[in-house]
């Protein structure tokens, strides 16, 4: 399981997040924009998905196409991210430790973490909780 504890080189400006989006993957740029996507998904009742990356790590760069087809596969998801650079404080509120460390949050708490870059598990946690959020509202 891939996964970055530290910076371990420098440089890499913020137009490389571009990289790292696309999709239906929203980039978080503050602390405003993640309110909002939170709150406008509970409201909504969909599952967030939080993904806190970063440009200069190798596991987090071998996600990110991964990530894009999953919220394209699950448009009923909405898939998020952060890059820990540039949103400190909020990857310091949600205590990530390495990255990629994936969220899965309903009605704005979390209800499942994944840290690493494991794809196959990844995704088994997402389709867990889809298939959970479908069971109780049936």
């Amino acid at each position: 399981m891939g996964l970055c504890l530290g910076k371990q080189t420098e440089g890499g400006d913020s137009e490389e997040n571009v990289k790292f989006s696309g999709g239906n993957v929203h980039l978080i740029t503050s602390k405003e924009s993640w309110d909002q996507k939170l709150v406008e998904a509970s409201g909504d009742g969909k599952i967030v998905i939080a993904n806190f990356s970063a440009t200069w790590c190798g596991p987090c760069k071998t996600m990110a196409p991964f990530y894009r087809e999953l919220s394209e596969k699950y448009p009923s998801v909405v898939f998020l991210l952060i890059d820990v650079e540039e949103l400190t404080e909020l990857s310091t509120s949600w205590e990530v430790k390495a990255t990629p460390t994936f969220f899965i949050l309903r009605d704005g708490q979390q209800v499942d973490k994944h840290v690493g870059a494991n794809k196959s598990e990844l995704e088994k946690r997402i389709t867990a909780i889809i298939d959970s959020t479908t069971q109780r509202q049936n």
